[in-house]
């Protein structure tokens, strides 16, 4: 009975991570999408964001390797690798893919990934696929199928298909990172490894940048440095050491099941403070997705 309750505790601190996760990494849209018309491009806001991030990852980074065992020389070449497919890879794909469509929009195709993770897991880690978790992947896209064709009709065809394009290829990426991330967390710890991970991130974008503008792409207007700062601490730190610990709980899969709740949150905040329209197949769509949600939290 204790270890049972043990689990339980584990699973619902995992979830609310998870949760936590899904709600900062819903907001980053939004402030991409406050920040554009100040006229900043893809990879400058990018470099404004790990950079702002880069002090708490180093801290953190520094403190927990200093009190873990030595790294071999394939576990740093798989902290560079998935270093290079999540925040980098993800990230840079997902901001030039919102230069072309909404941010509701966006999400929608973003959270494709869960779909990836597990088809991933299933494919090439030996995972089993359950009953429950195929039920709540058709709610969950069907649901995400529904508003997508609303916002399809709403803008130009070809920003749709070009951003949903660039988006998609963002999914594929972090799906890849989260696949590789759970042994990874299993072995170094939540913290040590998203920090060591996310140093890589930071690292691989201000390389990026430096190769495509001077320094001085830097001096940006005021508010973009805020949405900047906003987007590292509330769409870029907690989220990402929430997940890390939500995958460490309840497994890559799962957590990323229940961060299916983001695009909800990311048309709700489209509508709010981007004015973004909300239908009623946006609402019904959404209705799914909470269903299927809630199918797989339960045990």
């Amino acid at each position: 009975m204790q270890k049972s309750n043990a689990w339980k505790d584990s699973s619902a601190a995992g979830a609310a991570l998870a949760l936590l996760a899904a709600f900062g990494f819903s907001l980053k849209a939004i402030f991409v999408k406050l920040a554009y018309p100040y006229g900043v491009d893809a990879i400058t806001l990018l470099a404004l964001r790990m950079g702002f991030s880069l002090p708490v990852f180093l801290w953190i980074g520094l403190a927990e390797q200093r009190a873990g065992a030595s790294l071999s020389g394939g576990d740093w070449g798989r902290l560079i690798l998935l270093g290079c497919f999540g925040y980098y890879g993800a990230s840079i794909l997902d901001f030039w893919g919102l230069e072309y469509i909404s941010a509701g929009l966006e999400r929608l195709i973003l959270f494709t990934y869960p779909t990836l993770t597990i088809l991933i897991g299933v494919l090439f880690q030996g995972r089993a696929f359950t009953k429950r978790e195929g039920i709540a992947l058709v709610l969950c896209y069907c649901g995400i199928g529904f508003a997508f064709m609303h916002d399809l009709g709403l803008n130009e065809a070809r920003d749709v298909w070009l951003g949903g394009a660039l988006v998609f290829g963002s999914s594929v990426s972090y799906a890849i990172y989260l696949s590789g991330s759970a042994p990874m967390i299993g072995r170094l710890g939540a913290m040590r490894f998203t920090a060591l991970a996310s140093l890589v991130s930071s690292a691989v974008t201000l390389l990026h940048f430096a190769a495509a503008h001077p320094l001085t792409a830097f001096i940006q207007p005021l508010p973009v440095y805020g949405w900047g700062l906003a987007m590292a601490l509330f769409a870029t730190i907690i989220p990402v050491f929430a997940q890390s610990a939500a995958i460490r709980r309840l497994g890559a899969g799962r957590s990323s099941l229940f961060s299916m709740v983001g695009p909800l949150l990311t048309i709700g905040f489209g509508w709010w403070l981007l004015a973004e329209h909300i239908s009623l197949a946006q609402t019904a769509g959404a209705a799914l997705v909470v269903v299927g949600i809630l199918i797989v939290s339960r045990r």
